[in-house]
């Protein structure tokens, strides 16, 4: 069970309008926790990166924070990615393949349970910033459709 996508949408609303730096809420088996990050500021563009110990051991290039590619699927929480519904089964999505809105496109493991993950967008896949098996933040760039 997820938590309402619009309940999160207002607790980010609340997060950026306060002083607050992080929100956490527990409910059963349900978590999430909302943390608010300074942003790095690299001329000419501002990008914001979380480095955090989930990401700080990962090469360069499975952490995408360069230029825009598109429209950015993001994690609605922290879990584990996984590309197929299991293992050795055909991904959801590969870089190239064509998506509508509504599509899953991955699914996130949090606290034992399956999270599909509908894109928000329709378009092509650009690029898959996270490996099968990696461990996400809420929030993080999951993929890129253009």
């Amino acid at each position: 069970m997820n938590f309402d996508m619009d309940y999160v949408k207002k607790l980010i609303k609340i997060l950026e309008e306060s002083s607050l730096t992080e929100i956490a809420l527990e409910d059963g088996e349900k978590a999430i926790m909302l943390k608010k990050e300074k942003e790095v500021i690299a001329a000419p563009q501002v990008v914001t990166a979380t480095m955090t110990s989930s990401t700080a051991g990962l090469s360069e290039s499975s952490v995408c924070v360069a230029a825009p590619k598109g429209k950015a699927i993001t994690s609605p929480m922290v879990g584990t990615f996984y590309k197929a519904p299991s293992p050795g089964a055909q991904p959801f999505v590969e870089v190239g393949a064509t998506i509508s809105e509504g599509q899953v496109v991955c699914i996130i493991e949090a606290m034992k349970l399956m999270n599909e993950i509908e894109s928000e967008h329709a378009g092509k896949i650009v690029e898959i910033c996270v490996e099968d098996g990696q461990a996400v933040e809420f929030g993080q760039v999951l993929m890129y459709v253009e």
